[in-house]
């Protein structure tokens, strides 16, 4: 392929194809007709028509959240772009590898305000791990194959390459992967084996130790996940997680003291503030888990594993920064330990996971159940026990109550299964993401858990979903509020709920049924399991409104600015509730 002559239309198919690409979401437009042309007539790389920008780059981030691999879209210039924002953005806040090709108006054209013209460039580069605008279609192929490299070395993000639509059309020299100059961006990947060790001796020391993963861990890649589990089964070490990952240590395993943060479990937000040593892998202290900065895990030593050096010392100080891929950190660390003699304070971890069994009597997500009404977590609780024993299950989320819930009350025993929105907290992520999950693994069950204001947002894919025959699978928890926006209006602003519900919200049946899908409606508890066997045995897509209590809250919560002791708990605590009915401070 090397030297061969070809359209920058051309180059753009070959060089997807040269990468491995097999799936691409988007959206055509004037400005990259050539392209689409070029996709006609090829059958390589299959094009998924998505109903909405947005909506082809959280597909995008739910093909490579699932698969591993980036994530690829397409779309025209202009409004194409400026659309596709919100999901770079997303991406980019959750270290997901994504490449944008985006159509521009011709490069004499640029800066005259042309129609659908737009500095894409210029509106992306906050969002975005490197863009670029290609004028020159000799620099073309070589561009795209540096945009893959970049999307995924180091820590994975979004790029995006501009190119107007004159380069599409003239001809140039194709350059292949192997002569792409790829070598200015070489991201550090080995630890520093001095650090390595001296965390290994606070490791041997620790009485009260805790590994706090994040969604890091999962996008090292398999080897990571089972070197992290190796890590906890030979240390005995409590292991908690952030809400990216989830699956990264298997739910049902003795080690796991739950999701940590604003709505995680008391064991694991009351481990991290007592801890005597926090190893951070793959994290990035984000506020959702920190808390109050100044009072977060105050007793303990701090060592932080991360690729990202940025992510250092950026947040929280830490005594033993570890700059590196976290695979080969940690197969690094195991074999200093190892080598050590495997040591750890045993009197000392022996009393630690003592005090944490006393913590998790305190059975932080048990909630007052009804036989009339569902409950939120009673319905989620039942899908995780109708769906758990499936090997392909794959969830995503849309944004807010039902998120949390999902996160608290599911089991994830393995990684890439759990497709959320975390640092951007995108409404309407959840049904685009769960179609690129289906068109990534065709016979698996996915579901997406979501709230109906979320829902709403890009309900229009349920078009793509039904093209393409995709069975995705949209169970909406239906409490016809904007949930968290009212639960933070109750507990922070006197019960004044402004604007936080709908007062024309559709029959969600009547709407799946015009997109061809099919439509469940339940509110009775007693008839949910029915209900839910319904929508799992449907062969296609399915819209599940499930109506749900109004006004629950979803605890435990750890109030903005508190440290993490300091949580608000349900009602069925057993305490007396301080400042609002069913929260109280602990």
């Amino acid at each position: 392929m090397a030297n061969k002559q070809m359209t920058g239309a051309e180059m753009v198919v070959q060089a997807l194809i040269d990468q491995g690409v097999d799936t691409v979401f988007g959206y055509p437009g004037g400005a990259v007709l050539p392209i689409y042309d070029e996709i006609f007539q090829q059958e390589k790389i299959n094009h998924i028509l998505v109903r909405h920008e947005q909506g082809a780059t959280h597909a995008a981030e739910g093909y490579a959240r699932s698969t591993g691999k980036p994530g690829v879209v397409l779309v025209t210039s202009g409004p194409g772009a400026t659309n596709a924002v919100t999901g770079m953005t997303d991406a980019l806040m959750d270290s997901i590898p994504m490449i944008v090709l985006t159509g521009q108006v011709p490069t004499f054209m640029i800066g005259n305000d042309a129609f659908q013209e737009a500095d894409t460039v210029g509106i992306t580069r906050p969002c975005t791990k490197h863009n670029w605008l290609v004028k020159d279609t000799d620099q073309l192929s070589d561009v795209i194959h540096q945009a893959f490299h970049v999307a995924t070395s180091g820590r994975p993000g979004p790029v995006l390459i501009d190119i107007p639509k004159d380069v599409q059309f003239a001809k140039g020299t194709y350059v292949p992967p192997k002569a792409a100059s790829t070598q200015h961006y070489a991201p550090k990947v080995k630890g520093d084996i001095e650090k390595i060790t001296e965390l290994v001796e606070m490791m041997e020391k620790a009485q009260r130790p805790i590994l706090y993963t994040g969604g890091g861990v999962i996008n090292s890649g398999d080897s990571a996940t089972a070197l992290l589990r190796e890590l906890a089964k030979e240390t005995g070490f409590p292991v908690t997680s952030t809400l990216m990952g989830l699956g990264a240590y298997p739910a049902s395993g003795d080690q796991w003291l739950g999701m940590l943060g604003m709505h995680g479990l008391y064991e694991a937000n009351m481990a991290m503030h007592g801890c005597d040593l926090m190893i951070n892998i793959g994290a990035r202290f984000d506020d959702r888990i920190t808390g109050r900065v100044d009072a977060f895990s105050p007793h303990s030593k701090k060592a932080h594993i991360d690729i990202d050096a940025s992510s250092i010392n950026k947040i929280i100080h830490v005594d033993v920064p570890i700059i590196g891929d976290v695979a080969h950190v940690l197969e690094d660390l195991l074999r200093v330990w190892k080598s050590r003699g495997r040591k750890t304070h045993k009197d000392g971890l022996a009393k630690w996971w003592k005090k944490i069994e006393e913590w998790r009597t305190k059975r932080c997500l048990e909630y007052k159940n009804s036989e009339t009404i569902i409950k939120p977590q009673y319905a989620l609780q039942r899908l995780e026990a109708l769906t758990k024993h499936r090997k392909d299950r794959f969830i995503c989320t849309e944004v807010g109550q039902h998120q949390m819930w999902a996160a608290q009350y599911m089991g994830f025993e393995d990684p890439n299964r759990w497709m959320t929105s975390g640092g951007l907290g995108t409404m309407g992520y959840g049904l685009p993401a769960s179609v690129g999950v289906q068109v990534a693994h065709p016979d698996a069950l996915v579901i997406n858990v979501a709230g109906e204001a979320s829902w709403l947002m890009n309900m229009q894919e349920m078009g793509t979903a039904r093209q393409y025959n995709l069975p995705i699978k949209q169970f909406i928890l239906n409490n016809e509020r904007l949930g968290m926006v009212r639960q933070w209006q109750q507990l922070l602003h006197g019960n004044r709920y402004s604007h936080s519900w709908s007062e024309a919200l559709p029959d969600f049946v009547v709407l799946a049924q015009a997109f061809g899908a099919k439509g469940i409606k339940c509110t009775d508890p007693s008839d949910l399991d029915d209900a839910i066997m319904e929508m799992l045995e449907f062969d296609g897509p399915v819209v599940f409104d499930c109506g749900v209590e109004k006004h629950e809250n979803c605890y435990p919560m750890i109030p903005s600015g508190a440290p993490h002791n300091e949580m608000l708990m349900g009602e069925d605590t057993g305490e007396d509730a301080i400042g609002t009915k069913g929260a109280v401070l602990v």
